[in-house]
């Protein structure tokens, strides 16, 4: 049994508590407030004059999943043999000593959603873990698996200008992603006949499976979200259009230019997974890109979650949510893009997302405001356990 107490807690769904207590119990949280009774045999953290907020998550991450250093031995995010890979699975590549990891810890950041690149217009699937475990199938949260979509620049320059073959253009793009869903349609048709069918037809034997084609299967029936990668305004249009089209769960990753339709995703209700909000110009369809967008879409009634993007610069989460404050983004809802929104996105706001009794023991204590630059996170905890301790050796 644990307690953190004397902290500033930010609850995140029920505001601030300037001196709090919270209560840590077998990697959950059990009580939180000013009155909070402390068992005897409770071992005490004092926070006296540290912010307690929960583990910030990253909505989109390649953590585990290139590795770092990124050379051709250790980068395995990205198939670039064939644009429709649907059976591929993030898993599968993900290594658990990627040495970001705890660099990232020391960030506060406490679980993220890793998934494949975008190199392909279907990539394959993505897992959210916790980042702490000797396994991926310790680190693993199961059920949390994504399939990854790409428009816009990406499978066009792999396939189109490296590989000579389609995709080349945004028009292919967006036909060889529709042609995948018929063809998983057709897939689901054929088993469902068969299913239905009559004792004769069932003689006739069982379809045989498709890896690609059930995977996709289950992003049409709404088991699985899609999450598309899109730059330009336009190309999130395609996105939307295709996703309307078959009745897809889906979020926008980057929406680099999301402030140039803010009203249509705000009316239509589509998450945004915004960054790297200091990405360079160094693509013609990220030209347009301003630190403003996130407030912009948060003003809007857009949901964000402000992401990184990438490896141990994960650990600067914090401060890019800071960056789109300075820039208009409301303090509330910066917090939530790291925090409790990542949490919804990814079905687990049951569990992370916010400081409250029931909840997973995941937590960042910092000595100053978060999002500040001359801030540090000074212990990090999952599921109850201190997993980083800037005074200590050990962890």
């Amino acid at each position: 049994m644990l307690a953190i107490t004397n902290a500033r807690i930010l609850t995140i769904t029920d505001g601030e508590i300037p001196s709090g207590t919270v209560l840590i119990d077998d990697g959950k949280i059990t009580a939180v407030g000013t009155e909070v009774s402390i068992p005897e045999e409770a071992e005490v953290i004092d926070a006296e004059g540290l912010w307690l907020t929960p583990g910030l998550i990253d909505a989109h991450s390649h953590v585990g999943v290139y590795g770092e250093p990124m050379t051709f031995a250790s980068s395995d995010g990205n198939e670039m043999t064939d644009p429709i890979t649907p059976h591929l699975r993030g898993m599968d590549s993900f290594d658990p000593n990627d040495r970001a990891i705890p660099d990232v810890v020391q960030g506060g950041v406490t679980a993220l959603y890793t998934q494949p690149g975008s190199a392909n217009v279907i990539g394959g699937t993505g897992l959210m873990v916790k980042l702490v475990g000797r396994t991926v199938e310790e680190m693993r949260v199961p059920g949390v698996e994504h399939m990854k979509m790409a428009l816009g620049e990406n499978p066009k320059r792999v396939y189109g200008e490296m590989k000579k073959m389609a995709p080349a253009t945004r028009m292919a793009s967006a036909a060889k992603l529709r042609e995948a869903l018929i063809d998983a349609q057709n897939y689901l048709d054929k088993w469902e006949e068969w299913e239905v069918g009559s004792e004769e037809d069932q003689k006739k034997g069982r379809p045989g499976r498709e890896l690609g084609k059930e995977m996709l299967g289950k992003v049409l029936t709404g088991e699985m979200k899609a999450r598309i990668h899109c730059h330009r305004a336009d190309d999130m249009m395609t996105a939307i259009r295709v996703a309307e089209e078959f009745n897809l769960d889906f979020s926008l990753e980057h929406a680099t230019e999301g402030y140039k339709i803010a009203d249509i995703l705000a009316d239509k209700q589509v998450p945004c997974i915004v960054g790297p909000l200091l990405l360079s110009r160094m693509k013609m369809e990220v030209q347009d890109i301003t630190l403003k967008n996130p407030g912009i879409l948060s003003r809007a009634g857009v949901k964000v979650c402000i992401q990184m993007d990438g490896f141990s610069d994960t650990q600067w989460l914090a401060l890019h949510a800071g960056l789109a404050v300075r820039e208009g983004m409301p303090e509330e809802e910066a917090f939530k893009s790291i925090t409790l929104y990542p949490a919804q996105l990814l079905g687990v706001e049951d569990r992370m997302g916010s400081i409250e009794a029931g909840k997973d023991a995941d937590l960042a204590l910092f000595d100053g405001h978060p999002f500040h630059t001359y801030t540090r996170c000074q212990k990090v905890l999952i599921d109850g356990a201190v997993v980083f301790d800037r005074d200590s050796d050990c962890c």
